[in-house]
């Protein structure tokens, strides 16, 4: 697997986080750089770990899937990607539920925003990508979109938060389809 596709599937996989962190931000009012830290941190965390649990559980069980994995990668991204998609027009108002400031609400958002992360780490095992790189470039994007997410919050409320769930889904469905269309075809 190619840099940029692992870069393209940290940048939809953050998309969640991102969402997220922009909830986040809007309950602060202002940019303040702790609690920015502290979702980043977390959230960017949690990202990094949960493609390496989702691989190690992929590696124990590749031989018996060796011949369609492909198809599970492309399931796997085309569910998560719709997911995202669907959640996108569901979001509303979640300020209440993002504070920032707790750090129990930290630690549970951040592993409700990287279960994808898991499902991913199990299509990385399926295509035998060692999972270290990736792992790390998830976990200092999302680290770095969690950051942005609420400085951005913080500035310009939730405008666009919706948005960014649809594009990341999007994202994760066309990187799906990439890898089934390369198998079959060109393999």
């Amino acid at each position: 697997m190619n840099i940029i596709t692992i870069i393209l599937i940290a940048f939809g996989l953050a998309m969640d986080a991102f969402a997220v962190s922009i909830a986040s931000g809007v309950t602060l009012k202002c940019f303040k750089v702790r609690p920015a830290l502290r979702v980043a941190f977390f959230f960017g965390g949690f990202q990094a770990l949960m493609p390496v649990l989702g691989w190690l559980a992929g590696t124990s069980f590749q031989h018996y899937i060796a011949a369609f994995d492909h198809w599970i990668a492309f399931g796997l991204l085309t569910f998560i990607g719709g997911k995202m998609i669907y959640e996108s027009f569901l979001i509303e108002k979640a300020e209440s539920k993002c504070d920032p400031n707790n750090l129990i609400t930290v630690f549970v958002l951040s592993i409700a925003t990287s279960i994808d992360a898991l499902a991913v780490g199990l299509s990385f095992s399926a295509l035998q990508v060692q999972i270290i790189q990736p792992a790390i470039i998830i976990g200092i994007i999302t680290f770095l979109l969690s950051l942005l997410g609420v400085y951005l919050g913080g500035k310009f409320g939730s405008l666009f938060e919706n948005k960014i769930e649809f594009i990341g889904g999007t994202v994760l469905i066309g990187i799906g389809l990439k890898i089934l269309i390369e198998h079959l075809f060109f393999m």
